[in-house]
């Protein structure tokens, strides 16, 4: 009886967990989609409310932690139940990097309603972090549903951020090249393309972590990676004529 009673209160513990999680990732997708959103529109309020509601992710990764850590002190799960409660932490300690990389971009919004607009940038901007986005959502999904296959396939996903990323990087090179007065701005611009490629990464290691908690074996470090931005090199145009 002793046994169903521990076997019951740390599926509760769990289920906790689990939904705290999710709360907390529905915040960071809304984060994602906002900060975007701020940035198109050039809305400075948006920004400041978004550095504002970062600090619930916080306090939701504060609580998923002492809860995790009380759970393991107390249920001493061992096996699978320990993946899940292990699992739990990295999953939340992703998100949370997730969300502040939405803050930074946030934080970035002020400055670059005062610039000028420069280039294609916002297409790839938003077609990135509709992808993170999306990401994020279906990472989640799959951990909750035990998902291995789907968390496998993400990590496939995250190519075309980092290829997205390497175009963007491109470009806004060659802008801060052709006028000096651009560079300013396409260098918030490069930090907001790195933040968005960050999210990716993490959404990543949520994939990993996922199909760990499932089948008990780690997925192939050696995994595609597609951002080149660390070997590029500033090499001018051909003058046009």
């Amino acid at each position: 009886m002793e046994s169903g009673h521990i076997v019951k209160s740390f599926d509760d513990d769990l289920g906790q967990i689990e939904s705290l999680l999710l709360e907390m990732g529905g915040l960071v997708e809304t984060q994602i989609s906002e900060a975007v959103q701020a940035l198109m529109d050039r809305d400075v309020e948006l920004g400041e409310k978004i550095r504002g509601n970062d600090r619930r992710v916080d306090d939701l990764e504060v609580q998923i932690n002492e809860l995790t850590i009380r759970t393991l002190a107390l249920r001493q799960p061992m096996a699978e139940d320990l993946r899940a409660v292990v699992t739990a932490l990295k999953v939340a300690a992703n998100l949370e990097r997730i969300g502040d990389y939405a803050k930074n971009i946030a934080k970035r919004t002020s400055v670059l309603a005062q610039a000028p607009q420069i280039g294609s940038y916002r297409t790839t901007i938003k077609r990135m972090s509709k992808l993170v986005q999306d990401m994020v959502r279906d990472v989640l999904d799959a951990y909750v549903a035990r998902d291995s296959q789907t968390a496998e396939d993400l990590r496939l996903r995250d190519e075309e951020v980092d290829q997205l990323h390497n175009t963007l990087f491109r470009e806004l090179l060659t802008y801060m090249m052709e006028d000096p007065r651009n560079i300013t701005p396409c260098l918030h611009l490069l930090f907001i393309a790195k933040n968005i490629e960050r999210m990716g990464d993490h959404t990543t290691g949520i994939a990993e972590q996922v199909y760990y908690l499932v089948t008990g074996t780690q997925l192939d470090e050696d995994r595609p990676k597609s951002d080149m931005t660390s070997y590029m090199s500033a090499e001018p145009e051909a003058s046009r004529h």
